[in-house]
This record gives C-alpha cells, sequence and structure tokens, in this order.
C-alpha cells in the first residue's frame, strides 16, 4: 500500500500511454491525454456491440445496457440524482447552444439573461445570440483589481426579469474557482436560474451537482481525461420544462433524448466507464484496505489525491514566475488548491506573448499563447494587443521533474 496521503504518480502516468513518449504536456486546458481505460472500452463498444439500439436480438440489448451503464456512471461521476439528468453530446459549445436555443423558447422578449465577461466563449455567445428575440443581456464583470467576480457587482444587475445567469466555475484562463454555491444560492433568491460552465474545474475537481444546488451544468470529456464528448447536466423539473430538439414524435417527457438529435455517440459514452474504471483503480492503489466501498466515494478520494499534487506542481511554477520581475501572472499568484487549479497564465514585460511557447516548443515542452477562446475578457485587460497571455495549464499526471524542465527552458527565454 502507498502513502495514502500522496499520488501514485508511477501508476498515473502508465495509465496515460502518450506519457511514454517524447513530450512533456502543459497544454491540458486545451485538451488532456487519454487514459488507456477510455480506448479500452471505446474498442470494447465498436468491436463487439456495435449496433443500433432498441431492437430485441442480444447484441442490441447489449448495447442498449451498456449506454444506459455508462450514463448512470456520469451521474454517478457528477451526483445527479437520474441518469436522464444527463445529456451528452459532441461538445460544451454545441450542448449549450442547445440549451439556450430551447430554454429561450419557455421566456418572453424583455426577459433578462447575465453573462460575464470572462468565460469562454461557449457560455457567453449562445446567450448573447438570443438578443434577436429580445432577450435583455447584461454583462457581469470581472473586478479588473481582484480579477474576481464580486456579487455586489452582479446584485445592480438582477431584476424581476432576469431568468438566467450564466458563468464559469473556473476560468481556463485566470485558474480562479468561483464560489459557484454562494453565487447560485444568491442568485436563486432572486427568482433566477444559473448554467455553469465547469470545463476548466472537472479535469481538477470532483463535480457535484447537488452540493452546488445548480440549474445547468457542462464540462467536455476530452479535458477529463477522455473523448472528444461532452457532457450537459440540467435538473429534471427544468429539462421536462422545456421544448426539445429532437424529432416531433420524441416525447416531452423524453429526456435527455429530445435534447440529442442523431441519438448519443454510443461508444464514446460507453468510453467514458473508462474514467470511472480508473478513479477507481486509483483509489485502490493509494488507499489499499481504506479503499471506500461505493465507486463515488473512490471517486472522492481519488480526486482529493488530484489536487493535493496539482498544489504542490503549481506552487513550483507560480513560485518561479512571482520570482521574476519582468513578469505579470493574469490570476492568482499563489497556488491554493480551494481557489484556484493549475491553469497559470502570464504576460512578460516587452515581449509578445507569441515568441514564447516557439522557444520551448524545440524542449519537446507543449504550451500555448493567445486569447483561448475567452477573448472578451483578453480585450477587456488590454492584453489582446500583446497576443494575449501564455498558459500553462497542469493536471495531475504531470510532475515536478516536468515543471522543473519547463523552468529551465522558461530561464532562457524571460
Amino acid at each position: 500500500m502507498t502513502d495514502q496521503t500522496s499520488l501514485p504518480i508511477d501508476f498515473v502516468r502508465q495509465q496515460f500511454p502518450s506519457l511514454a513518449g517524447d513530450w512533456t504536456f502543459f497544454d491540458n486546458a486545451g485538451g488532456s491525454q487519454t487514459l488507456k481505460q477510455v480506448v479500452e472500452r471505446i474498442s470494447e463498444y465498436l468491436l463487439t456491440s456495435d449496433v443500433q439500439l432498441g431492437a430485441s436480438y442480444a447484441v442490441s440489448q447489449l448495447a442498449g445496457d451498456r449506454v444506459a451503464k455508462a450514463a448512470q456512471a456520469m451521474a454517478t461521476l457528477i451526483n445527479a440524482k437520474s441518469a436522464s439528468e444527463v445529456v451528452m453530446g459532441s461538445s460544451t459549445t454545441l450542448l449549450l447552444r442547445i440549451l439556450s436555443l430551447c430554454l429561450s423558447q419557455t421566456w418572453n422578449p424583455g426577459d433578462e439573461v447575465i453573462v460575464t465577461n470572462c468565460d469562454h466563449e461557449a457560455n457567453i455567445g449562445a446567450w448573447v445570440d438570443l438578443e434577436k428575440q429580445g432577450i435583455k443581456i447584461k454583462v457581469w464583470r470581472i473586478n479588473p483589481d481582484t480579477l474576481k467576480l464580486h456579487l455586489e457587482d452582479l446584485e445592480p444587475l438582477l431584476c424581476d426579469r432576469t431568468r438566467l445567469v450564466a458563468f464559469t466555475h473556473t476560468s481556463n484562463v485566470l485558474g480562479t474557482i468561483n464560489p459557484v454555491k454562494d453565487i447560485t444560492e444568491f442568485v436563486h433568491r432572486h427568482g433566477a436560474m444559473v448554467c455553469i460552465d465547469g470545463v476548466g474545474y472537472a479535469p481538477h475537481r470532483l463535480v457535484d451537482v447537488q452540493d452546488l444546488d445548480v440549474d445547468f451544468y457542462v464540462f467536455s470529456f476530452y479535458k477529463v481525461y477522455g473523448s472528444h464528448y461532452a457532457l450537459l447536466y440540467g435538473k429534471q423539473e427544468h429539462l421536462l420544462a422545456m421544448p426539445g430538439i429532437n424529432h416531433y414524435f420524441i416525447g416531452q417527457s423524453d429526456i435527455p433524448y429530445k435534447f440529442q438529435p442523431g441519438n448519443v455517440n454510443f461508444e464514446l459514452s460507453y468510453g467514458m466507464l473508462g474514467l470511472c474504471d480508473y478513479l477507481s483503480e486509483l483509489a485502490e492503489v493509494s488507499s489499499g484496505e481504506q479503499m471506500a466501498p461505493d465507486l463515488r466515494s473512490q471517486m472522492v478520494q481519488a480526486f482529493e489525491l488530484m489536487s493535493t499534487h496539482e498544489d504542490v506542481i503549481g506552487d513550483r511554477l507560480l513560485k518561479y514566475l512571482t520570482s521574476k520581475s519582468n513578469v505579470r501572472i493574469i490570476g492568482q499568484p499563489q497556488a491554493n488548491r480551494h481557489s484556484r487549479v493549475p491553469t497559470i497564465s502570464f504576460v512578460v514585460d516587452g515581449m509578445n506573448s507569441g515568441t514564447i511557447p516557439l522557444q520551448i516548443d524545440k524542449h519537446n515542452i507543449g504550451i500555448r499563447f493567445g486569447d483561448f477562446y475567452a477573448k472578451r475578457l483578453i480585450e477587456d485587460l488590454g492584453l489582446d494587443k500583446q497576443g494575449g497571455v501564455v498558459r500553462v495549464s497542469m493536471v495531475h499526471y504531470n510532475t515536478i521533474e516536468e515543471v522543473d524542465r519547463l523552468i529551465e527552458a522558461l530561464e532562457t527565454v524571460l
């Protein structure tokens, strides 16, 4: 049995075959590496049950059971009450677009939606486009000094016509973890719903939609060690109340299917059971006889280890960057697992951000620059003229040794 307080990093890295190659991956907020368990589940589906669902013959029944098992597993991952609250689809961007199209049909011209200026555009543009049908859009801006969302700035925007507040759980640029539970409670007291983009949070922390009491929550599996696929959670009463986007003969009560035209991708859905396999195995390797008895509790154990390790590697890079007088971190400059993830963005005085990754590439280290589809944030902070930010986005399979290699490479540039 390993030390129960430390991540068994050798075991972890063995589960990601790509990590055995020559590259160090620090662009994980753009897309994480894929678990071998996910690939194995996808292969298993395609090679042994690749048929249409709903027929009477045995292979079709097996395929249906596998897809249903995947939906239930994803409900467990986010702690939804029911698998019927889990809508899977091709991307976060598309799922949010489907949600905006369906939900807005229950609103009237003059109703209002509040978006932020610090989200990925997926959770802004889908709502802003509703202006064409008479929905009023207001913007909740981050404080330019603290780079945080403050409730005192949200309160004046709320009114009796506010129907929804859309905001991010964790900024894909700032790395800041927003207090979703507090914000949601505040919004609910004003009679509105919330829609949370969890793409930047879900790879790092275990989501609990019931504890957060959110109305809608969405994230991408390809950033949580899976394939290019995504999940939208909605409270059952909301999903039942709004019209769907599927064929006319798909019933109003047929959730989540009424939001999945063309059905789910069967093999990619089933593949996400591989993430559950991994989290359970990680809990077992780390905890031994103290392994939790059920899958959800095993997930809690695994993510606890992951977040503790991420705090260590994030701290190493942040301390280096803050030691450089010509570097400005865009976001919280200290590691703190409760208030930030190791998605670390910075700019360098007198340097265009685009010139820096090119010099790191030759060390076989992948980092990135730009606005990362948080274009409104980058523009409002005046960073677009500098090529946006340089972003180093780490996850739990990254090591201290990799961070030190990056620091050594950066030392020749900064």
